[in-house]
């Protein structure tokens, strides 16, 4: 707070008007409490003892006017500590910066209002253009401190935003993650997604808007974080991932985007951030790939990068089902593949029909949701059946 003095008064009001003021000063206490609960709905909700410490400033600022009136040397910030008390940033997390103004309001009101009726004639004009200065530089002064308080509590929230994000990747505590998600407003207890890419590079800071934007208007609680040239999300609330997925992405820079799946709650969203980071990683060999992906879509890529989840997904997903339905399945995809998903060849080598093969390869699909047929979808069978020879024991 600057040191900068406040507009010292007219000197020539009387000893006589003086010292009629410092007598009503009670008076004017009352009437200003009933002008507040008789204007100020939201003073009338107040709690005792929040009506109690508010009706406290305002008599502090009729006090502080008076003391100031008499005394023009006073700098400000003596006066916000008679106004305020010691620490006038804990008005902030009380009241709004409005509703702080329209208190100050309300004293000024009540003493124009009472003045005439209080001092001599001959020094009305001069009060009251001296409570006009008085409140002038008080709400100045508020200004400045709610100001600073949003710049502090700013810093701090985007502080606690980065701790909690690299808390739920990391997998911490519930506790720790909890407490940190409650400070932060995080609101939704629907299911959580995990979105990874490259960090934008021109114009972050309107980005980053623009995401918690978007996010905002969809429903959905989202953390940001920018970890040098990656960008992670993590969402709040999510029913349709792809659709979430979709909304979010313009707002990444250029390059894959990779989310991952569903978790259900943001202490089990570590689960989804280990995916969409190594499917981010991985992305580079599927130049192909969509923009955004799904972690699950890039699991030969994961594989071949050494995450072990899509080592662990594409065994018990993939050669597990088909090695439990018999040795007919595997060799069928495995020779299907191998020969240039040639139908026929495939039939000429197991000296079956090729009616046969496509009976097989469609059960392929039906146990693992993977259709041969699809030159994608064959390379995931092709690079599962080898990572299964590689980890027979998983």
């Amino acid at each position: 707070m600057s040191e900068a003095r406040v507009t010292p008064p007219p000197r020539t009001v009387s000893a006589e008007s003086l010292r009629r003021l410092r007598a009503h000063l009670g008076a004017l206490n009352t009437a200003t409490l009933q002008r507040l609960d008789s204007t100020l709905p939201w003073y009338r909700q107040l709690t005792p003892d929040e009506r109690s410490s508010l009706g406290l400033i305002a008599q502090r600022g009729l006090t502080g006017f008076l003391s100031w009136f008499e005394r023009p040397t006073t700098t400000m910030t003596t006066v916000l500590g008679e106004v305020f008390g010691g620490a006038p940033t804990e008005l902030t997390r009380s009241i709004s910066l409005q509703r702080a103004l329209q208190l100050i309001r309300t004293v000024v009101d009540v003493v124009e209002a009472q003045v005439p009726g209080i001092v001599q004639d001959r020094d009305q004009t001069l009060v009251r253009e001296a409570v006009l200065r008085y409140s002038r530089e008080i709400a100045f002064a508020l200004a400045d401190v709610y100001a600073r308080a949003a710049e502090t509590r700013g810093a701090w929230d985007s502080r606690n935003e980065a701790v909690l994000l690299d808390a739920v990747l990391r997998g911490e505590g519930p506790d720790e993650i909890l407490s940190r998600a409650a400070a932060a407003g995080w609101s939704n207890g629907g299911s959580v997604m995990v979105m990874a890419g490259p960090t934008p590079e021109a114009d972050l800071p309107r980005r980053l808007s623009g995401t918690r934007r978007t996010a905002a208007r969809a429903g959905y609680d989202v953390l940001v974080g920018v970890q040098a040239e990656r960008l992670v999300l993590v969402l709040g609330g999510v029913a349709d991932p792809t659709q979430a997925a979709a909304a979010l992405t313009p707002w990444f820079g250029d390059g894959p985007v990779v989310y991952g799946p569903l978790a259900e709650s943001l202490v089990d969203a570590h689960r989804s951030g280990r995916e969409a980071l190594a499917g981010l990683a991985a992305a580079p060999a599927w130049p192909r790939a969509p923009r955004p992906a799904h972690a699950q879509d890039l699991l030969p890529e994961r594989a071949l990068h050494g995450d072990p989840t899509a080592v662990d997904a594409l065994v018990h997903r993939v050669h597990a089902p088909l090695r439990a339905a018999g040795n007919s399945l595997l060799e069928t995809v495995d020779t299907y593949c191998e020969l240039g998903h040639s139908l026929e060849g495939t039939a000429r080598e197991l000296f079956i029909h090729a009616n046969t093969v496509r009976y097989r390869l469609r059960r392929v699909s039906e146990i693992t949701g993977w259709d041969p047929l699809v030159p994608r979808d064959a390379y995931v069978l092709q690079t599962a059946l080898a990572v299964g020879r590689l980890h027979p024991s998983l």
